[in-house]
């Protein structure tokens, strides 16, 4: 059980970031659902966590920006505190580097990577002074394999992973992890795009036989917040179905 504890998930207004929010109130977290764009995805997130008992609140801050990222978050680390934190928020801008512009590269980076940086900033000094905190990142299997049309994206997931391991070291001693989950295909807003046959020659691929779920990646999100992963820290826990082994 978390009761009690604060967690910031962003991006929580869909796919695995909103799974990760219902999970983590059932558990007893009061959860922040960060959200960019849609306020009213971000609110049903909410209603379905307060009608199952939970309870919570919505906060749109774009994560790539420092100065909103602080000013959002500052009353909520003076007050509860941040317990959990789960950099989830991510975008693509999926082109062959060929056509990709500066713009495709600054978006996707400044979203995908800054804001990893962005929100850990905001948290940290809070979780450090209480010698407690928990650090998901989500990164992807393209960060590590790599895949055609999308290098700002696998650029900017392989760069949380670095990310992920060097925080590790630096905050062990105060008693935070830091772990990232990294998804292989999953079902998800995101991944909608991507035209039938390249879907069908992802499935070929994937040992287990089918795509992933949210419910997939956010169990591991909710283990690695949980008490049974307090000796883990640094670690990166694929979800692929063995995609990438």
């Amino acid at each position: 059980m978390l009761k009690n504890k604060t967690a910031l998930v962003t991006g929580g207004s869909r796919g695995i970031g909103r799974q990760t929010a219902i999970n983590l109130a059932r558990e007893g977290c009061y959860v922040i659902v960060n959200y960019s764009s849609s306020p009213d995805a971000a609110g049903e997130t909410l209603k379905t966590i307060e009608d199952e008992g939970g309870s919570g609140e919505i906060m749109g801050f774009d994560v790539s920006d420092h100065e909103a990222v602080e000013k959002a978050l500052t009353s909520v680390i003076e007050g509860k505190g941040i317990d959990i934190l789960v950099n989830n928020a991510g975008i693509t801008r999926d082109k062959l580097f060929v056509r990709m512009g500066e713009k495709d590269w600054d978006e996707v980076l400044d979203t995908n990577l800054k804001g990893v940086f962005n929100c850990t900033k905001a948290v940290t000094r809070c979780m450090l002074q209480k010698r407690y905190g928990r650090i998901i990142n989500i990164t992807s299997v393209v960060g590590e394999m790599g895949n055609a049309g999308q290098i700002n994206y696998s650029s900017a997931k392989a760069g949380i992973i670095g990310f992920t391991r060097s925080a590790a070291r630096e905050f062990a001693s105060r008693g935070v992890t830091v772990n990232a989950v990294s998804p292989g295909f999953v079902e998800t807003d995101i991944t909608a795009p991507i035209p039938e046959e390249m879907k069908k020659a992802y499935l070929e691929s994937i040992p287990l036989g089918r795509y992933g779920t949210v419910e997939d990646i956010a169990g591991v999100v909710m283990f690695l917040a949980s008490g049974a992963a307090s000796y883990i820290t640094g670690e990166v826990i694929r979800v692929n179905g063995g995609l990438y082994i």
